[in-house]
């Protein structure tokens, strides 16, 4: 604990408290949405390049032909929202999956991906908990996004948007809250004026973790200095680094009865070992933007980005319930990636004429190298000679440190001394893309556009080498070019329907590059295709109402129900409707609700569907409302819906329905500082809202609370 806080002290100081102030949060509570690698920002109804780009006339919101929610940093305080997964919880369309307990994982429209996230249109693709506390919002763009995001994409994207330098401007934020399971956070947001053209600004957090779990613990550090500099009328420059280090236990959950449902009578149980379950990163990543106005109708921007991450995760997790014998299996694994990314993006954006028709391209580049390293051992149990152990049901389990006694009151002994895989990644994508946004009428819009990508894989079969002494080196290069066509129609100025098609692809090798072995490396890559049909109204200045129905037809790498640490490739149809409506009912009124309707199923290669897509609730519901009841004293509340699903392919378990109800008081003491209450389960519902594979079933949290002090001076 010492080192812990002498770490924390170091990055934090005397200023162990942060977050921006009320005052930036109502000016930042203009949306943004990032346009692949263009910086967007929303402001009222409109679509915005960054103001120093200024690409083009703005474009309205809702003459845009896509999905999009938009979690402004003004919500995540007010929700008290500190994950990602607590952000998709309120988003139709978008549920979580599990993560192992060491990662970020949703699913978009019924596709799970643990890759499609980006900082500022950057891809973010290395395996964590990603951290809130240097976020101006969070925007989740629904259906395939190859165009402009490149490969994946394939149900949605996930982009948070980082705080930049304020030039002209000085000033301190803060932010510290503690919750009844005794977790608390401290983070700080400074902005320095450092001349008439130029501004840094630092944001740094450091939090201490804790859950209703057993041995669950860890910390989290995340320091973000960023430089905004304008070198002219015409340029501005933004440079940034970031360091992550986190530590946290990793908790699979609890496994599942033979009837299919989870074994809610060991909902108090860590399957895991207190020492052996555990998730380490450290990284540094490095970026730079350019942004030049060549003239009122002709700009252009270059992104650099460096990332290199290191990271562990070891464990110990449930893989079956004997309710006979009262035995669960236990299996484990330790793996490491080391990661470096280094990638180049840029655009050229135009506005012209043709005729009586107005055109708006976009002719953009990406170039990415990667470099990934991974290994896995495998647990091995003297007892069984092999990778499982059976225990019996206790709190706590009868394991630590790799010490325990199994379920035939034998002592046992694990060590990870089993290779499973050694693989060395080398990945290299070159992009090209080019959209138009064709203005026919003032009630027609067309939007097309395709993007070419080139992904040439390379991959070292260490553990072949090990094992004969032969090199083992596969290579493969997809090129695939994906399209999108867009349909905009505007009855009236504040009524827009729309259609699109697009599609996207995810190669052979997965998100995360795990091999491309035969047969695999003679199979084209996995393709998404998706029709939406949508409607966006703004029926009020400060209260819009969007409605969509889509089709997405995949094909996509899922994890194996018989070994959890292998992929079966799945051909999946989903169909849907999502339902938002959002924004000022009153001055003093804020309300947002969600609702999606999803359904899908597993088919063969005829054509013939079969099971239901797994974790796909066919009805979600989510509501959230704050009033302003005076001046200074507001009250919020909300709750979410999940439908029954299925935590696997064989659909064999189903995880229950759920609603669980949240609520949230603030006081403004004055102008610089704010007490909050946010309480989480209001009415203590058990529930398990996701799973990775069978017996991996998340246990929800009970009831609790959270305190928090914001401000700024």
């Amino acid at each position: 604990m010492i080192h812990r806080l002498n770490r924390a002290a170091l990055l934090l100081g005397c200023a162990a408290l942060s977050f921006p102030a009320m005052a930036e949060t109502v000016e930042s509570a203009e949306d943004s949405v990032d346009y692949g690698d263009r910086e967007i920002e929303v402001r009222g109804d409109v679509l915005y390049s960054d103001q120093i780009n200024s690409v083009k006339t703005p474009t309205p919101v809702i003459d845009v032909p896509q999905s999009v929610s938009i979690v402004t940093q003004e919500q995540i305080i007010q929700q008290g929202f500190d994950s990602i997964a607590d952000i998709v919880l309120y988003t139709p369309g978008v549920t979580n999956s599990q993560g192992e307990g060491h990662r970020d994982a949703v699913v978009f429209r019924g596709v799970r991906s643990t890759a499609d996230f980006f900082v500022d249109g950057v891809r973010d693709d290395v395996q964590y908990y990603r951290s809130l506390y240097n976020l101006e919002q969070v925007e989740i763009l629904r259906g395939p996004n190859a165009l402009l995001f490149g490969r994946g994409g394939t149900g949605g994207v996930l982009n948070r948007v980082t705080k930049k330098g304020v030039i002209g401007e000085q000033f301190v934020g803060y932010l510290g809250s503690v919750d009844t399971f005794g977790a608390f956070t401290g983070q700080v947001d400074l902005n320095f004026a450092t001349s008439d053209t130029s501004a840094l600004r630092i944001n740094a957090a450091y939090e201490e973790l804790n859950n209703h779990r057993d041995f669950f613990d860890g910390e989290r550090i995340g320091l973000n200095p960023t430089f905004r500099a304008e070198l002219g009328p015409a340029t501005i420059i933004d440079l940034s680094y970031e360091f992550i280090d986190h530590e946290r236990f990793i908790d699979r959950g609890i496994p599942a009865t033979e009837a299919g449902l989870p074994a809610e009578q060991f909902d108090r149980i860590t399957f895991g070992d207190p020492i052996d379950n555990f998730t380490t990163l450290e990284a540094h990543v490095f970026r730079g933007t350019i942004q030049h106005a060549f003239s009122d109708n002709f700009k252009g921007n270059v992104t650099a980005s460096y990332g290199d991450y290191d990271k562990v995760y070891s464990n110990l997790f449930p893989v079956g319930f004997d309710e006979a014998a009262n035995e669960v299996a236990l299996d484990g694994y330790i793996d490491t990636t080391q990661r470096e990314n280094f990638i180049v993006t840029g655009n050229l954006i135009g506005e012209f004429q043709t005729g009586t028709i107005g055109h708006t391209i976009l002719l953009g580049g990406e170039f990415i190298d990667t470099v990934n390293n991974n290994d896995r051992f495998n647990s091995f149990f003297d007892q069984t000679q092999d990778d499982v152990e059976f225990f019996t049901p206790s709190r706590p389990l009868s394991i630590r440190g790799g010490v325990g006694i199994n379920s035939s009151g034998e002592a046992t002994v694990n060590d990870f001394s089993q290779l499973n895989d050694d693989t060395e990644a080398d990945v290299t994508v070159f992009s090209l893309y080019i959209q138009d946004e064709i203005e026919l009428t003032e009630w027609l819009n067309v939007v097309l556009g395709a993007r070419f990508d080139s992904f040439d894989i390379t991959v070292d079969n260490i553990e072949t080498f090990i094992d004969t002494g032969v090199r083992d080196v596969a290579t493969r290069v997809d090129e695939e070019i994906s399209p999108r066509v867009g349909l905009i129609l505007k009855p009236q100025e504040n009524i827009s329907i729309y259609g699109s098609y697009s599609e996207s692809f995810l190669p052979r090798s997965g998100e995360q590059f795990a091999d491309i072995n035969p047969p695999d490396d003679a199979l084209d890559p996995d393709t998404f295709e998706n029709l939406e049909l949508g409607l966006k109204w703004d029926f009020r200045d400060a209260l819009s109402f969007t409605a969509a129905i889509f089709r997405i037809e995949q094909s996509s790498p899922q994890v194996a129900d018989d070994d959890p640490g292998t992929l079966d490739i799945i051909d999946s149809e989903i169909e849907g409707v999502e339902l938002q409506l959002q924004g000022n009912i009153t001055d003093r009124w804020f309300f947002t609700a969600g609702y999606s309707y999803l359904d899908g199923n597993q088919v063969d290669a005829f054509g013939v569907e079969g099971n239901r897509v797994r974790e796909l609730p066919e009805h979600m519901l989510s509501l959230w409302s704050t009033y302003q009841v005076t001046e200074r004293f507001g009250l919020g509340g909300g709750f979410t819906f999940q439908d029954d699903s299925f935590a696997d392919n064989a659909n064999t378990v189903t995880l229950p329905d759920y609603i669980r109800f949240d609520a949230a008081a603030y006081y403004d003491v004055s102008d610089r500082l704010r007490l909050q209450v946010n309480i989480e389960n209001l009415f203590d519902e058990d529930y398990f809202p996701n799973a990775h594979i069978a017996d991996n079933i998340t246990v929800g949290a009970p009831l609790n609370a959270r305190f928090t002090v914001t401000g700024r001076f």
